[in-house]
């Protein structure tokens, strides 16, 4: 019997993660998704440990969106990122149909979004980015909405995902490293 303990990276599942674009014009295929490849080029970028990428583009609608979700947590993503669909206008509904799915909402994740926004534009304010938990038969889904544009993307995950690899252990989702160079993440210390 060996002494040497495994590395949480050397025991872990690799993340899964569902990434739903919104867009009525994408899903048509009238215009480029540039969201959900910003967001995956993010993930690649920041997070080091295995990694695998599922992705949705939906409609503007609370019906496609919450199954598209549904679907991505079955399917065994522990995270759910959402781009596009965030603002004021009337198609826009991703928080609705977030809220649908989710069993507890998590507030923090769109303050803290909206405040790093804020700072580099004035129209931040008109975002309703959120995010929360999905509860599935598999288990428990931390779900995150995002803006449509590539760089408020980066901008929105770089004010919360250093929380997200805690809150993923939180959910009994698989453990995640990130990269020291982009920031670090946070880990409660053992008592």
């Amino acid at each position: 019997m060996s002494d040497d303990v495994p590395s949480p990276l050397e025991v872990s599942s690799p993340l899964m993660v569902g990434i739903v674009t919104v867009s009525d014009r994408a899903s048509r295929g009238e215009y480029e998704d540039r969201g959900g490849p910003a967001v995956a080029a993010y993930l690649e970028e920041v997070i080091t440990s295995p990694l695998m990428t599922l992705s949705r583009i939906v409609t503007d609608d609370i019906p496609d969106i919450a199954a598209a979700l549904r679907e991505l947590a079955e399917a065994g993503c522990s995270l759910l990122v959402t781009t596009g669909g965030t603002g004021p206008a009337l198609r826009d509904v991703t928080p609705e149909a977030t809220e649908r799915v989710c069993s507890v909402q998590l507030p923090g994740f769109g303050e803290a979004m909206r405040a790093a926004s804020l700072a580099k534009v004035a129209t931040a304010i008109l975002s309703r980015q959120t995010a929360g938990i999905l509860t599935h038969d598999g288990g428990r889904s931390l779900v995150i909405n995002l803006p449509g544009q590539p760089k408020a993307i980066a901008e929105c995950l770089d004010a919360v995902f250093a929380a997200v690899p805690h809150c993923l252990t939180l959910l009994d989702g698989p453990f995640i490293e990130t990269s020291d160079e982009r920031f670090v993440a946070f880990r409660p210390k053992s008592g």
